[in-house]
């Protein structure tokens, strides 16, 4: 499996994003992770279409963009245009998952579904056919900073299970306390992308931070 990083930009330095995004890219990042908050689905308020438009401009990564929003379709057309190469929505916030898995995907776009730690995978079932991405959380959205949930390891294990069986190609992507301690349990468990903001952007080195992050999934391949 390809080993994919994903630095978070919520835990980047803001009044320099565009040298934040710019050390990812030099660091080999695979994935600009952009979560969109909207005061509502979690507590917090974060970016929107503007730092997207940013991120697009300067970076050729994929800017993987995570709606923690309700009603996430009002967002899709003007993400994708802004630049959202991937969009990952909460199944907890998608009552007609279907129908907006299919708009994003009419829009050009990758599509994926988030899963909150206590929602059970039988809820993608259904839909696993559609994804590009299946997002596994590790934390409670909203918040960067948060513990690793160690529950999550057989979550992973048993949507990579799901997928497989499905014949799914789709990204099987972590985000929340991903670091050195927790990535390689989580590669080893089926994940093959990971988000990571704190342990890369706080990091003595961020831009290494990348690579070491990496190097400890390929030890356990």
């Amino acid at each position: 499996m390809t080993v994919r990083i994903a630095p978070s930009l919520l835990a980047s330095d803001f009044t320099k994003l565009g040298s934040e995004i710019a050390m990812c890219d030099a660091g080999g990042a695979d994935w600009i992770h952009v979560d969109v908050m909207d005061g509502r689905f979690v507590p917090a308020l974060s970016f929107g279409s503007k730092v997207i438009e940013a991120a697009r401009r300067c970076s050729s990564r994929v800017v993987d963009v995570h709606l923690m929003v309700v009603e996430p379709e009002r967002y899709f057309d003007d993400f994708v245009k802004a630049g959202a190469d991937v969009l990952t929505i909460h199944v907890e916030a998608a009552p007609h998952l279907d129908r907006q898995l299919m708009r994003i995907k009419e829009l050009g776009c990758k599509a994926g579904v988030a899963l909150n730690p206590a929602t059970p995978l039988a809820v993608i079932e259904e839909v696993v056919h559609l994804l590009d991405v299946l997002l596994i959380m590790s934390v409670n959205p909203g918040f960067g900073g948060q513990q690793f949930i160690e529950y999550s390891v057989d979550k992973i294990e048993r949507a990579r299970f799901l997928l497989d069986q499905a014949g799914s190609d789709a990204a099987l992507e972590v985000d929340g306390g991903i670091s050195r301690d927790t990535i390689a349990r989580c590669w080893h468990a089926g994940a093959d992308t990971f988000v990571a903001g704190n342990a890369i952007f706080s990091a003595a080195q961020p831009q290494a931070e990348i690579g070491a992050l990496r190097a400890l999934c390929t030890e356990v391949a």
